[in-house]
């Protein structure tokens, strides 16, 4: 690598090195938090420094302010692999920690279960005692009972549950396409439901998930550089084809067994499931996500019926946190008019000034909500049942809570400081618990605007040294796609850009239609394409923000991104190469029909209903257009081999038909690699390699700093 075109990142103290090896600088925060019952005893993870992957639990008693470790993962024998079921899980939840990285506890908070290395453990937070309970060595996604007594978990395909009285089978079946206990991949990667099981509040019964994927597409995971060993096969359930079964029954301890009717009315999706004091509701939706209902179960019978329903003529979203049922009420979060609001059994009782994010805690006085009233915050909010609102953090910066009593648990970021600050209020008692993660050592230069003739929000960086003569190369660095943002009041969502800007770019992130905070019509506009509305807002943005500043170059516009960006990227040097001079699309979906069901249909409908949607957002229908030798743009496509997201085949496909149409390409596999990247090396070099190809392909600056 020439060292006058690349960046000097390789250093042990380098920031690219240092962002891989502390995981975009989040290991040694406090993590996953959790509050006791009666508001006494905050639980969170946390390992021992910025760069320790390692998670241990911890607890801090809300009268002192004291911490301490409760249990230490290096207490059990780790030695063995983590099994298959939890290596799937982390990948869905894209989770790069180690030792303890999630736990349930009982009703009142004070004892926990948790799997290390396949084995369950169970703290016990007042006494200070852990033991490990008897299993199978492979145990996954351990529920502890709301009474402490049991724990349940997942073994290859059965449903086991294990006590100081042993451990036994629940559930099994014959068959290797069919488990007991877990969610399915459609769940775990789109609707945010990584489990399979729900206790009852009496801790005698449990709802159970049975997901059979025998209807759904076999696919095959490949690692070339391993060619004696065989591909790995995934059930991949891709646009237009059939979703895994699933079905749900409530099983006693005994194992009697109470089959539930849920899919009457045509359901095809198990959103989420709570079984509380007041009941045990079901929230499912259509295939085409236009309706979602509120089923309750009559848990002795099996039998099902709706209490609320939702439609919409687009799509119905789902809303962290909701529905759920308190103080006899049903709270929802629904789109209605300009806004994202807080429902009330049916009636709204938030306004157009705010958008509702998700529900924190809901009691017999009102709810608690993350919510904003401008796209780039997130403040934390009190709001009683008639309707009047009481912020409990800014509306500026990033907020989120955890609620518990008389406790609460605040966690806020924000352009004024790095990381995350986590702040336990109880009465006149106020705590910020120890954050171990290490600072970058990076200064942003950045600025907010509000660009374009949407007013889409933007974060433009420069270069720390920049004077006020220099002409800067452009780099566009967006996610773009729905249900995400990039430009938010945070300064840890811009270290790389920051970076990248260091290398002497002016760097520019928008959110464009499609993203959330604006509101429903927004985030609807991208409705049956993916692709125009989405590209238009990135170039409308840049026009905009070189008539705010001229020292960017449009005659020098590259642009980068990962997954949807990676989309997006690739579809700008193709679409419109007048514009875009240069691009890196890292695990890019290139064809709508190879990615799965649930998001891909909620945007574009059926491919079967609506292929035209699918043909005009497909890259290879850019690739065909006529082209001059002069606008064919420099594209290094990226992807990891082992991805099962979006599998490598998006970026394979979209070679081969850059080869036939004659285009020059550059292609980055990378064997062993998953959708997240998170082997250090990786994740460091893909850094460097990125900065010194657009480098290259912009004739840009030399020798950039590190």
């Amino acid at each position: 690598m020439p060292n006058a075109a690349a960046p000097h990142g390789r250093a042990a103290g380098s920031f690219p090195r240092r962002q891989a090896v502390t995981r975009r600088f989040s290991l040694g925060g406090p993590r996953n938090i959790s509050v006791t019952k009666d508001g006494g005893t905050v639980v969170f993870l946390r390992s021992a420094a910025g760069d320790d992957p390692v998670n241990s639990i911890w607890v801090l008693d809300t009268r002192t302010g004291e911490e301490r470790m409760v249990f230490d993962p290096a207490s059990i024998d780790s030695g063995s692999d983590l099994p298959a079921a939890e290596r799937a899980r982390r990948e869905r939840a894209r989770e790069s920690g180690g030792g303890v990285v999630g736990y349930t506890s009982t009703s009142d908070g004070r004892t926990l279960a948790c799997a290390v290395a396949g084995q369950i453990v169970v703290v016990d937070i007042v006494a200070d005692k852990c033991s490990t309970l008897d299993s199978t060595g492979d145990a996954f996604d351990p529920v502890i009972s709301p009474d402490g007594r049991y724990v349940a978990y997942v073994s290859g395909g059965s449903l086991r549950l294990t006590s100081a009285e042993g451990d036994r089978v629940l559930i099994s079946e014959d068959g290797d396409t069919i488990s007991w206990g877990s969610a399915e991949f459609i769940a775990g990667e789109e609707m945010g439901r990584t489990r399979g099981v729900w206790w009852s509040p009496e801790s005698d019964r449990l709802l159970v998930e049975r997901v059979d994927v025998a209807p759904v597409e076999r696919w095959w995971i490949a690692a070339p550089i391993t060619p004696d060993v065989e591909p790995r096969p995934i059930r991949y359930p891709a646009a237009g084809t059939a979703n895994a079964e699933v079905g749900l029954a409530i099983l006693g301890l005994d194992g009697a067994r109470v089959d539930v009717d849920w899919h009457t009315g045509g359901w095809e999706y198990l959103a989420d499931a709570g079984w509380g004091k007041e009941g045990l509701i079901l929230t499912v939706q259509s295939r085409d996500q236009r309706t979602l209902a509120v089923l309750d179960v009559d848990t002795d019978a099996g039998t099902t019926g709706e209490r609320h329903v939702i439609t919409d003529p687009d799509w119905v979203e789902l809303v962290p946190g909701v529905p759920t049922v308190r103080a006899g009420r049903l709270v929802t979060i629904e789109d209605r008019g300009d806004a994202r609001r807080l429902c009330i059994d049916g009636r709204s009782i938030t306004g157009d000034d705010l958008q509702v994010r998700r529900l924190v805690a809901a009691d017999g006085d009102g709810a608690v909500i993350a919510a904003s009233v401008e796209p780039t915050s997130i403040g934390v909010a009190r709001v009683s049942w008639s309707g009047e609102v009481e912020w409990i953090t800014p509306t500026s910066g990033v907020h989120s809570a955890v609620v518990a009593g008389d406790t609460q648990v605040i966690v806020s970021r924000s352009l004024d400081h790095d990381g995350a600050t986590v702040t336990v209020n109880r009465g006149e008692s106020s705590f910020v618990i120890t954050d171990r993660s290490e600072t970058p050592d990076i200064t942003l230069n950045l600025t907010m605007h509000r660009l374009g003739s949407r007013n889409l929000a933007c974060a433009l960086l420069l270069p720390s040294d920049v004077s006020a003569d220099t002409s800067l190369p452009v780099l566009l660095d967006p996610y773009g796609g729905p249900h995400a943002q990039r430009v938010l009041q945070s300064r840890s969502a811009f270290h790389t850009s920051q970076w990248f800007a260091d290398q002497g770019f002016a760097v520019l992130v928008v959110d464009g239609r499609g993203t959330p905070g604006r509101g429903p019509e927004f985030e609807r506009e991208v409705r049956g394409d993916l692709a125009a509305p989405v590209l238009e807002d990135q170039i409308d943005a840049l026009h905009a923000a070189a008539d705010l500043d001229p020292r960017l170059d449009l005659g020098r516009v590259a642009i980068r991104g990962w997954s949807f960006g990676g989309y997006l990227a690739a579809l700008a040097v193709l679409r419109r190469p007048d514009v875009f001079h240069a691009a890196v699309a890292g695990a890019p979906v290139t064809d709508w029909r190879l990615y799965d069901t649930h998001y891909t249909e909620r945007y574009l409908g059926h491919p079967g209903q609506e292929p035209d949607n699918y043909d005009t957002t497909a890259l290879a229908a850019d690739v065909t257009r006529p082209v001059g030798d002069e606008q064919v743009r420099p594209l290094m496509l990226i992807h990891g081999l082992a991805d099962d997201n979006v599998v490598a085949a998006h970026t394979l496909r979209l070679s081969r038909a850059l080869l036939e149409a004659g285009r020059s390409h550059s292609v980055l596999p990378l064997s062993g690699v998953t959708h997240m990247t998170s082997q250090e090396e990786v994740a460091e070099n893909l850094l460097l390699l990125q900065a010194e190809f657009l480098h290259n392909a912009l004739s840009g600056p030399k020798g950039p700093t590190s």
